[in-house]
């Protein structure tokens, strides 16, 4: 499983979300992140990709991502 990192862009305004991606391979999910991106630009909101990572567990926030920041 990955996940990638998407910039939007809307005149002065950016904000930015992530998505899961389903692939066998970080190349796979990098081209299919590529692709959403592209297809998502059709209205007035920009969309640009920033980062491909592969995630066990992604979007959580539980004991152990806490542990981790020393929270």
């Amino acid at each position: 499983m990955y996940m990638a990192e998407f910039k939007l862009r809307f005149g002065d305004m950016k904000w930015y979300v992530r998505r899961i991606i389903e692939a066998s391979s970080f190349e796979e999910a990098e081209e299919k992140a590529k692709r959403y991106a592209e297809a998502m630009n059709r209205g007035e909101v920009r969309w640009e990709l920033g980062y491909v990572i592969e995630a066990e567990r992604p979007l959580l926030v539980g004991k152990d991502e806490l542990e981790k920041l020393g929270a």
